[in-house]
């Protein structure tokens, strides 16, 4: 089967209770688990109890694994950090062990989702056809997620009004990629590298589903496979669409990360200073929206985060010693 050698990517910090969920989730697949990678930026004690515990009833559930590249069989690698690289980095390390195992697909999520029993099963039927699959997702409430799959490149933003409905063939083609389920072919990693650690959180899978449309197709397709645990404050737009609290952290890297982004288009001639330039400024009316609408009575922290990111950013368009990730081996 495609999905025999898959592994689950986890980035995880301070939320073992959701942690927790996840790893239930997983042992309620239908189909085993190759491997699954829980990379931990706490390095706490606790997590690796509940790493080790669940380990135990992955083999008693499913028998050992395939023996990897290091000659292990466990079912649930603990992969603590030394310090917090945030989820980028978190991926990056994850993304790089699971290769180094020899896993050949590998299911990027965070730990504030689960996974539906049979998404192995859904996600397995479309392999044949693309490397890079997006399955979809419900919110906390049980609502259907709307992912904005299609990002404009020259503006740096994602399409706010790209459909959100499937026709007969049950899938559309992205560029872009979200790290809440993502599925990516081992040959597609070994081309673009693993994720860019730089980025610290915040448009880190956006570039790497560009990136991974510069050698592939993605594709998103109409099947639900997953579910967000973490419940958040939201403005509701049109139905569908939903406008989510965000922390005055990211709202920093959320403006900082454009001058990473601007880098990569520029490696791969898709940048324009003016068009970049007035996405940029897009960017941050959204924000300042999201401040008024949503994160209401934090307006000086808020607003300083995104000014500062903005700031911030500029020396990383300037840098001379900056380079894209490599490929692997």
């Amino acid at each position: 089967m495609n999905l025999d050698k898959t592994a689950i990517v986890v980035v995880t910090y301070k939320r073992q209770d959701l942690l927790m969920l996840l790893m239930g989730s997983i042992l309620l697949l239908e189909k085993p688990i190759w491997r699954v990678i829980i990379t931990d930026n706490e390095n706490s004690p606790q997590t690796k109890e509940i790493v080790d515990a669940v380990n135990d009833l992955a083999i008693e559930q499913w028998g050992p694994a395939d023996t990897d590249a290091r000659g292990k069989n466990e079912r649930f690698v603990y992969l603590p950090q030394e310090t917090n690289s945030g989820g980028s980095g978190g991926f990056s390390a994850g993304t790089q062990h699971a290769y180094d195992l020899g896993a050949e697909w590998f299911w990027l999520m965070d730990d504030d989702v689960i996974v539906e029993p049979d998404a192995l099963e859904k996600l397995e039927k479309w392999t044949d056809r693309f490397e890079v699959i997006q399955g979809r997702r419900y919110n906390f409430d049980d609502s259907p997620f709307y992912w904005q799959y299609h990002f404009i490149v020259p503006l740096g933003i994602p399409d706010p009004v790209a459909p959100a409905d499937f026709d007969e063939t049950n899938y559309r083609t992205m560029n872009t990629a979200c790290f809440e389920g993502g599925l990516f072919k081992r040959n597609v990693i070994q081309k673009i590298g693993v994720p860019d650690a730089r980025f610290f959180i915040y448009w880190d899978d956006t570039i790497y589903g560009y990136l991974a449309s510069k050698v592939t197709t993605p594709a998103i397709v109409n099947e639900f496979i997953m579910r967000r645990t973490r419940t958040i404050d939201n403005w509701n737009i049109a139905g569908r669409r939903k406008l989510n609290s965000t922390s005055d952290m990211n709202r920093y890297h959320i403006m900082r990360n454009r001058g990473y982004m601007a880098r990569y288009f520029m490696k791969y001639g898709d940048y324009n200073p003016v068009s970049f330039g007035f996405g940029t400024v897009l960017t941050f009316a959204k924000e300042f929206t999201r401040i008024l609408a949503v994160d209401k009575g934090h307006f000086a922290s808020s607003a300083k985060s995104l000014f500062k990111g903005w700031r911030d950013s500029r020396p990383i368009f300037n840098d001379p010693s900056w380079k894209p990730m490599p490929p692997l081996d």
